[in-house]
């Protein structure tokens, strides 16, 4: 008589497990990658939001302000906004994210101010990049 076994040998059991250890192993460094993504995006955001605030209020008082409470700005959480280098016929600030290491972030700045480091005791910003956010990576 034959027996009429059902269900998985031990062999395919195994070969699903290293098949799903593989997929594992591909897609966990690119999840890692997406975050740090979403965190130097988090910073462009705010730093475009920003430049927003600064020509509504340039429009309104024809200067730059230094001050975020001037602006209504709040950051995102855990972005943090350097110093803003505000003159009367431009600006420049930077962040940084608390997730990442103080040497990585991004900066904007506009008009005839000085283009601010993209993090603490970094290099100045490229002058090609007038006006958009841009990031050490």
């Amino acid at each position: 008589m034959l027996n009429n076994r059902k269900g998985f040998t031990l062999i395919e059991l195994l070969i699903v497990v290293v098949i799903i250890g593989i997929l594992a192993a591909i897609a966990i460094p690119k999840f890692g990658s997406a975050r740090e993504k979403a965190y130097f995006s988090a910073m462009k955001q705010d730093l475009r939001n920003l430049a927003s605030q600064q020509e509504i209020y340039y429009s309104n008082n024809y200067s730059y302000t230094s001050s975020v409470t001037a602006l209504g700005f709040n950051a995102s959480e855990a972005v943090n906004l350097g110093t803003i280098d505000a003159e009367q016929s431009g600006f420049s600030v930077s962040s940084t994210h608390k997730a990442l290491a103080a040497t990585r972030g991004c900066a904007i700045w506009i008009g005839d101010a000085t283009p601010a480091p993209s993090t603490p005791g970094g290099t100045a910003i490229a002058t090609t990049q007038k006006g958009a956010p841009v990031c050490d990576p």
